[in-house]
């Protein structure tokens, strides 16, 4: 059996500013404390990305200083509000993929094979696998033999129908050309959309987490320049992450909320 944390959208600021009116370190250290207490048995931690606001150092420093009190080390990729330079000056090169160039990784644990991808693209909302990704991805897919295979990113892989659809994964049809012929994979997980959805796309099962921010409120229909990403409602809670349970013949994901607000946010904060 396989257990899998996994949290995403984290947006650390400098100490003594907030996000938004939120206290993310406050609400970083909450998940922190919820995962040591309830599923100290992981196998591993994954954070997904927009682990910065806006990708200061000085926010990569509290970051530091909050992910060292998780019980185990966690693995760590980017999303769109990340800095890769300023990340790797704090974090080290050591975190880079040698065979990409940007912050993948490739973990095996308990008989499954977890792969964590890197789809940030500088000054980009929206994300991207490189074709050197995407070749290194089928690489590790074809060394995982008959693994199950759980794949974790930033962005999501298909539109889901609400305004935020212009900053999703631009080649999810790639991605999923590749990894819907492998019998092998349980899951791809993703943050970014700030809600929590599940769905199929091109026979590929994913879900995307709330995350550690504040949570959208979901909006349905295309993004227009009236209903961009900026229109829809945003709520201060839940803080959420996923619980992965894998073994042999089923992987489970469960949904756990380490925070239980869900006041709407005054549209004068964004």
């Amino acid at each position: 059996m396989l257990k899998l944390i996994v949290l995403s959208d984290l947006h650390i600021v400098p100490e003594g500013d907030l996000s938004h009116g939120l206290d993310t370190t406050e609400r970083l250290e909450t998940g922190i404390d919820f995962v040591n207490r309830r599923h100290a048995d992981a196998d591993l931690i994954v954070v997904a990305g927009d682990l910065a606001d806006r990708g200061e150092k000085a926010a990569y420093e509290r970051l530091q200083a909050s992910l060292a009190k998780f019980a185990q080390a966690p693995v760590l990729t980017l999303g769109n509000h990340d800095n890769v330079e300023v990340f790797v000056e704090h974090f080290g090169q050591d975190r880079v993929n040698a065979q990409t160039g940007k912050v993948d990784h490739a973990i095996d644990r308990n008989g499954h094979r977890v792969i964590v991808l890197d789809t940030s693209v500088p000054g980009f909302a929206g994300g991207r696998l490189d074709k050197v990704q995407l070749a290194w991805l089928e690489q590790q897919l074809e060394d995982a033999a008959d693994k199950p295979v759980i794949i974790v990113m930033h962005h999501n892989i298909a539109p889901f129908g609400v305004p935020t659809d212009g900053i999703i994964l631009e080649n999810g049809e790639a991605f999923a050309e590749l990894v819907s012929g492998n019998r092998n994979i349980r899951y791809v997980l993703s943050g970014h959309v700030h809600m929590s959805v599940s769905g199929n796309f091109r026979g590929v099962p994913f879900c995307t987490i709330a995350g550690s921010h504040y949570n959208i409120e979901p909006t349905l229909g295309a993004p227009t320049q009236e209903r961009s990403a900026g229109f829809v409602p945003r709520r201060e809670g839940p803080g959420q992450l996923a619980v992965v349970l894998s073994d042999d013949t089923a992987t489970v994901v469960h949904m756990e909320n380490y925070i239980d607000r869900h006041l709407v946010l005054s549209p004068e904060l964004f």
